[in-house]
């Protein structure tokens, strides 16, 4: 057994075609077949079922082609390991970012990053928590940046940062407070949108069964909510970070609340807890550097960065 045949196994069980396979591998079909034989020889197993006009990986099949994708990474990982420890930052790197915090820090993140690190083949993704954590345990993505809350068996979650919820308020709002606490909040008034507002650690307990009989908002940006209430009236809560994306007029509808961590959001880094390239965790932590807000930054991960 070779890596080469690890290699043909899962771009044949991608494809699910020979000659779709062989083109991407560069090889001959009939170089293919004949590697993925004597596998299946030196096995003693099907790996796939063949006719004329599908490729079908049989039940033990998919549990091999499992286990040879987590080989061709680890194999991957150790020749970048190995360049890191001589000082190097090279190799693949793949990154996911949860929706509601794409927005915020993916344009300056990837300019800063490819900037500083040219050797690195960097690969984002926006993925919602659930994907990311079964991608990050299955290995195919090295890093996720989510909102606080989603850590899970064999998955470190490493603060990263924490921003403050502001209140946007409509030009004919009523209430014209200088200043928010969450209790003075009345549901009636509000629209949310569940993914981006609704956290676990949050004080606004709409989002635990109080929620108006309409003014909840499923779906889309937090763009579109603000142009919601705009149109209709009443109040929104929005991450600090979109405040720059407000324009001159709409700035002066936003508010401040006052109160505890509770009226914040907190994001983190999720990594696999067996994750060896702590030099390349770090190019992360190091841009962030670069472009976040002052006092932002966990304090802890400003001083020191990633340990593993």
């Amino acid at each position: 057994m070779t890596i080469q045949q690890l290699k043909y196994v899962v771009a044949i069980d991608q494809y699910r075609s020979f000659a779709e396979a062989s083109a991407a591998l560069n090889v001959t079909q009939p170089t293919l077949s004949a590697m993925l034989g004597k596998l299946e020889e030196e096995l003693d197993v099907r790996i796939f079922e063949r006719s004329s006009r599908k490729v079908v990986t049989t039940p033990t099949g998919a549990k091999i082609v499992e286990h040879a994708r987590r080989v061709l990474m680890e194999a991957e990982r150790l020749v970048e390991m190995v360049s890191e420890s001589k000082g190097g930052v090279s190799g693949r790197f793949r990154m996911s970012v949860g929706p509601s915090v794409a927005p915020y820090v993916l344009p300056d993140f990837i300019r800063i990053y490819q900037q500083e690190y040219p050797e690195v083949e960097l690969s984002v993704e926006e993925m919602r928590p659930e994907a990311m954590i079964k991608s990050l345990k299955e290995g195919v993505t090295d890093v996720g940046i989510a909102t606080t809350g989603h850590v899970t068996t064999g998955i470190f979650e490493i603060p990263l940062y924490t921003e403050r919820f502001m209140v946007y308020l409509s030009e004919s709002c009523w209430r014209k407070l200088p200043v928010f606490d969450a209790s003075e909040l009345e549901h009636e008034h509000l629209w949310v949108m569940k993914e981006v507002q609704c956290l676990r650690e949050s004080a606004f307990s709409f989002c635990k069964g109080r929620i108006g009989r309409r003014h909840v908002y499923e779906a889309g940006n937090v763009d579109t909510l603000i142009r919601i209430v705009d149109a209709n009236g009443g109040y929104t809560i929005i991450p600090e970070m979109h405040l720059p994306m407000l324009n001159e007029k709409q700035r002066e509808n936003v508010r401040r609340i006052d109160g505890d961590y509770l009226s914040m959001r907190r994001v983190s880094l999720y990594i696999r807890a067996d994750y060896v390239r702590e030099r390349m965790v770090n190019t992360v932590v190091e841009t962030f550097k670069r472009f976040m807000p002052e006092g932002m930054l966990d304090e802890r991960i400003q001083r020191l960065g990633v340990k593993l």
